[in-house]
């Protein structure tokens, strides 16, 4: 959680809170193919990309 408030603090004083959202989709992508690995839906997640 230490991380995630430093990366805040980080964006907030160099001005870069436009990166924000691109952090968070590609966190949210990361998790799904993490999850996804070893479950039936990995093909049909992997042919996306």
């Amino acid at each position: 959680m230490e991380f995630i408030k430093e990366l805040w603090i980080f964006l907030r004083v160099r001005k870069k809170l436009w990166l924000a959202p691109i952090i968070i989709i590609i966190l949210i992508l990361g998790g799904l193919l993490v999850l996804a690995q070893g479950s039936v839906v990995a093909p049909f997640i992997y042919t996306l990309f």
